[in-house]
């Protein structure tokens, strides 16, 4: 896929794809700065979430800077990053 950037709509339907949802967790709400863990996300569904962004975009996230990002918006501007890069090569 060929997208220019990816929003927190974009995350919001890969993380219900990926991993789907916690009842008691509104991700139509402010989630930008939440942690994923506040958000009922550990560790595996974060590396189906991963592993679906790196097949729809088509890039591939490192993953120490992947760990780092704890939050919805960190995860997001590592992902527009990568495909900024994508784009210019």
């Amino acid at each position: 896929m060929a997208a220019t950037s990816f929003t927190l709509d974009d995350l919001r339907a890969v993380l219900l794809r990926a991993a789907g949802t916690d009842d008691t967790v509104d991700l139509d709400g402010d989630i930008a700065d939440l942690d994923f863990a506040d958000l009922g996300y550990e560790s595996l569904a974060l590396l189906e979430t991963a592993g679906q962004i790196e097949r729809t975009y088509g890039i591939s996230l490192d993953e120490e800077a992947f760990a780092d990002a704890r939050t919805p918006r960190r995860l997001i501007a590592l992902v527009n990053t990568h495909l900024s890069v994508s784009d210019a090569a």
